[in-house]
């Protein structure tokens, strides 16, 4: 880009900044925010990086590793307000599941260090026809790659897919609506957390085999190594995401909490569970067993210095035999840290990807309505665990509302955080994430058993309409 056209970029950015500090800013400062002079200063003279990648963070398993020298990944960091586009070189250890160049998303803000670190949502996969995109499969988002608008209007799943990342969204209001944004999209099918490239062979033979990029931790380290390296270092940081998105902020947020060194720092995982799952357990005692199983394998989580040995070298409450003790061991590693966890006692989505391909009878059910009772009772079962766990953790809450028809109950904070109430307590899921990023003492424990009332509700055409355009 030449001159005139980064700045006038800049001056046209600055004026939509003015804008929407008008409309948007908070009423009181917090910890992260500039002041009126150091915001207007901002505008003019954008803040580099204070907290850059050491020689040392470079080194090791699982470095953090920068574009090479001349690379250009087009970010201007005075334009504000404005989604931009950036790619990350395979230097960095970063790739798309088909080989891809991987690339990720930065709004940011002149009034504020405070920075919110979104992981998409988007299924997973672990054979030919889930990594493929096979129609008729549960798959994995994104699996021909990452478009550079990506984050426009024309693609509303993503730039419009929570209230967390949507700055003047109309209904539901957060605090990170006033932050840096940064969207990590998916691409790999490993809830970000594998590191193996495999060899998937079409079962019909019809094809040639599909080589795919188990890749996504080496991707959030690029990403962290580039916010690092570009922004500043955030007052307060809040890591969330749905699905595999929430399990994928999950499993890297020690890291990433590491490396950024926020001054305070939040975990929000929406409907992307680490169910525990000791290896070698009893399926029906620990319905995710089957699955967990495959992906230690198929992800490479169990290699050598692999994933999980990485996330155990700075989690040593960690047992490398049960996911579900990352919980307690975050807990106990982090005990200033306010974290929580939220998802529907109903999803038929995330339950769908965990149990139906490993259990016959959930896979040649004989009709819908016996499918979901069954996915239901396994995933009652796990949830139940699950919250007993949680149940013993101060700095660790849950919000386990029953039900929202939209999304296969899927998820309670994409669209909006309406409806994702627990009405016999008279809460919204407002109250939950306003606790956790707010809030003192013990973190908000809220689990639903109405099993009536949510189902009552009236229809929802906005609701309806998504469910045609998913």
């Amino acid at each position: 880009m030449n001159k005139p056209d980064r700045w006038s970029r800049c001056r046209h950015s600055a004026l939509a900044g003015l804008l929407l500090l008008a409309f948007a800013a908070p009423a009181a400062a917090e910890l992260g925010d500039y002041g009126f002079w150091r915001t207007l200063g901002n505008l003019v003279a954008p803040p580099g990086a204070d907290n850059p990648v050491t020689s040392d963070q470079r080194q090791g398993e699982y470095p953090l590793l920068a574009n090479p020298p001349g690379y250009n990944d087009g970010f201007s960091p005075g334009a504000y307000y404005q989604w931009q586009t950036v790619p990350l070189a395979p230097e960095t250890g970063a790739v798309c599941g088909n080989g891809s160049e991987y690339k990720f998303f930065v709004n940011r803000v002149p009034n504020t260090s405070n920075t919110v670190v979104y992981f998409e949502g988007g299924g997973a996969c672990w054979d030919y026809e889930s990594c493929s995109g096979q129609t008729g499969i549960r798959g994995a988002r994104n699996p021909d790659g990452i478009p550079d608008d990506y984050l426009s209007l024309l693609n509303p799943g993503a730039s419009l897919v929570s209230p967390f990342v949507v700055r003047l969204h109309p209904w539901s209001r957060v605090k990170t609506q006033n932050w840096n944004m940064v969207y990590v999209p998916y691409c790999t099918g490993d809830i970000y957390s594998g590191d193996r490239v495999a060899v998937y062979q079409d079962p019909e033979g019809e094809a040639e085999p599909l080589v795919w990029h188990h890749n996504g931790l080496r991707n959030s380290r690029a990403v962290i190594s580039w916010l690092k390296d570009n922004l500043q270092r955030p007052g307060q940081m809040l890591t969330t995401g749905c699905s595999a998105g929430g399990i994928g902020g999950l499993t890297n947020y020690y890291p990433a909490r590491r490396d950024m060194a926020p001054t305070r720092s939040f975990l929000i995982n929406d409907s992307g569970p680490a169910f525990s799952a000791p290896v070698g357990a009893d399926p029906q005692q620990y319905p995710s067993v089957l699955l967990q199983g495959l992906i230690r394998q198929v992800w490479g989580l169990d290699q050598d210095n692999g994933p999980l040995a990485y996330l155990k070298s700075g989690l040593p409450g960690l047992n490398l035999n049960d996911l579900g003790s990352l919980y307690p061991a975050l807990a106990s590693a982090l005990p200033q840290d306010r974290m929580g966890h939220t998802h529907f006692w109903r999803d038929l989505n995330y339950s769908s990807y965990s149990y139906e391909r490993f259990f016959d009878d959930i896979e040649q059910a004989p009709d819908q309505a016996t499918k979901e009772a069954l996915l239901h009772q396994k995933w009652a079962q796990d949830t139940e665990r699950l919250k007993n766990t949680l149940a013993g953790l101060d700095n660790f809450g849950y919000y386990l509302p029953m039900f929202r028809d939209v999304n296969e109950s899927h998820c309670t904070s994409i669209i909006e955080f309406a409806n994702s109430d627990i009405q016999e307590l008279g809460l919204e899921l407002d109250h939950f994430v306003n606790n956790v990023m707010n809030g003192s003492g013990s973190v908000m424990q809220a689990s639903e058993t109405d099993t009536v009332a949510d189902y009552n509700k009236p229809f929802n055409l906005l609701y309806w309409s998504l469910d045609q355009l998913l």
